[in-house]
């Protein structure tokens, strides 16, 4: 019977870009990060991120989400919720900073929930994107302290209170997950 051979691999991974690396002195990893610095917005913007430069590190971000979810429909601009969590995921990716993290998924919920209430938007899976994301930023807003926390509650119960306007349930099933995470007392209870 005759020997399998394995099938090279059609594309290479990490660990062959990490191998070549370990060959470079200072000099050339330098020179090779200046090179990914220049080549794309998205690596300048990954790398000020990482290292805390420019004023505000949030500010790329927002412009791209609000591109995203606040489109231009005077110039036919699409949507595009895969695009917008692209763009929180880089964040994540580049620095992971849960009140950084909080700020653009919070910010995330305001663009998308104004965008649908102002050109009456109706998405079904813009809004079942809009819930995941409410929720989601309720689940790290909790985790920060009070005195970053009650500012990102208060702004998401904003947006709670605009997304009754959109449809499809989205402000009920906001004011579900709003109770659950922050047990607010001035709520009724649901029990009759």
């Amino acid at each position: 019977m005759p020997e399998a051979k394995r099938k090279p691999r059609s594309q290479p991974a990490w660990t062959d870009i990490k191998a070549k690396l370990a060959g470079f002195d200072r000099r050339g990893l330098m020179g090779l990060i200046q090179d990914l610095y220049a080549a794309h917005k998205e690596n300048r913007t990954f790398l000020h991120a990482r290292f805390g430069v420019g004023s505000d590190a949030l500010r790329p971000y927002k412009e791209t989400l609000d591109r995203w979810l606040w489109p231009d429909v005077l110039r036919n601009q699409d949507t595009s919720v895969a695009k917008a969590k692209q763009t929180i995921s880089s964040y994540r990716k580049a620095v992971g900073d849960p009140a950084g993290l909080a700020e653009l998924m919070v910010f995330y919920c305001e663009q998308a929930s104004g965008f649908a209430s102002d050109v009456g938007y109706q998405d079904e899976s813009y809004f079942n994107a809009l819930v995941r994301m409410f929720e989601q930023a309720l689940m790290i807003v909790t985790t920060l302290p009070a005195s970053s926390r009650d500012a990102l509650v208060a702004r998401l119960d904003r947006v709670r209170s605009i997304s009754h306007k959109c449809g499809y349930s989205v402000g009920d099933d906001m004011d579900s997950i709003l109770a659950k995470y922050t047990k607010r007392k001035d709520r009724p209870s649901q029990r009759r």
